[in-house]
């Protein structure tokens, strides 16, 4: 492997690392063949070449109006929905400097959450909201829901500067709020908005359209680019609030955009598929080790993160008896056993 090499642009700088570029690049290509896999899965099969020939401007009429009419709403909306969990999983863990600080669990998700849900249940027996407002307004509540979720996990873990711990116990606390407020909500709607909001809760992609690529798209490509902008910072927070300092680092400025902008993200990709637990927790591991860095790589916990999520929904349309299960359930059930695992490395570390 060659030397690392620094890219500038303006103030921002970053080092690329050979093996870093190695891992997203087949990272990447693996996307691009399990993706065109998944657009192939359906009443009628379409073979991977033609679903690749037909991306690149080939194919039939009928393979076109399949694959961009009916199909591709489901696989770019698990592109952008994991992409954005995997880079709100990396900015959470590196700011907090715990591999288990991510957006479910420190409550961005269930904030998200209780947006949505509301304006779902509001649209029932109320009759406050419906109609265009309504479908228009569950990706907006999310987003509301899981910024101010952040603001108020920024704001109660601030005690002259973040602690990793204490951020971790307060979002705790705020997903367990989240929680029990998004099933209170349940309980006083109505039946059927209240079974509609049971099915986005699991995490689901399967009604997915074009409305919803749209949000969690154009949400990525304004959010992603200025998260990685700010992300150069994160080389100096790593060292501790004193050295940042002295780097000319305005730490607690920085710290809170960060964290703003991965509870952004969570909330971004949480209000177009529901939560989709476990890809923030654990891609930016994944995309640590895989990379060999000192923290989670950030572009590179992008493209894993939607790598994962477009992998579980093949898994879960391909596999026998599993058709019809959200993938929100099928990545909570791999999700558990790593999270073991991680109390398990943890505990062992700290005898160490």
């Amino acid at each position: 492997m060659t030397a690392p090499k620094v890219i500038s642009l303006g103030p921002a700088a970053w080092t690329v690392r050979p093996r870093t570029l190695a891992v997203v690049t087949l990272a990447a290509v693996a996307l691009v063949l399990v993706a065109a896999l998944n657009i192939g899965i359906g009443t009628s099969h379409i073979g991977l070449g033609d679903v690749l020939k037909t991306l690149f401007g080939g194919g039939t009429a009928r393979e076109r109006g399949i694959i961009f009419d009916l199909r591709m709403p489901r696989t770019l909306t698990a592109i952008g929905v994991g992409a954005a969990l995997g880079l709100s999983g990396a900015l959470f863990q590196t700011i907090a400097r715990n591999p288990l600080a991510s957006p479910d669990i420190l409550g961005i998700t269930w904030g998200a959450g209780v947006g949505a849900v509301g304006v779902i249940v509001a649209g029932g027996t109320g009759g406050q909201v419906s109609g265009l407002a309504s479908t228009l307004g569950v990706p907006l509540a999310g987003l509301a829901g899981g910024v101010i979720a952040g603001i108020l996990l920024y704001a109660l873990s601030w005690r002259r500067g973040i602690d990793g711990y204490r951020l971790v116990l307060i979002g705790i606390a705020l997903s367990a709020v989240g929680y029990n407020l998004v099933y209170w909500l349940l309980t006083i709607g109505d039946v059927d908005n209240a079974a509609r909001a049971t099915t986005w809760i699991v995490g689901s992609l399967a009604d997915v359209g074009w409305e919803s690529v749209a949000p969690v798209l154009l949400a990525l490509a304004v959010l992603a680019p200025v998260t990685l902008v700010a992300g150069h910072t994160i080389g100096g927070l790593q060292f501790g609030d004193d050295t940042a300092r002295g780097l000319g680092i305005r730490v607690d400025a920085a710290r809170g955009t960060l964290l703003l902008l991965g509870a952004a993200l969570a909330a971004v990709a949480t209000a177009a598929a529901g939560p989709i637990t476990f890809v923030a927790l654990a891609t930016p591991q994944i995309a640590l080790r895989l990379v060999r860095s000192a923290q989670p790589p950030l572009f590179g916990s992008m493209v894993l993160g939607a790598l994962l999520t477009v992998g579980a929904d093949f898994v879960v349309r391909v596999t026998p008896g599993l058709s019809g299960l959200p993938v929100g359930v099928l990545t909570a059930i791999l999700g558990a056993p790593y999270l073991i695992f991680l109390f398990i490395r943890s505990r062992k570390e700290e005898r160490a």
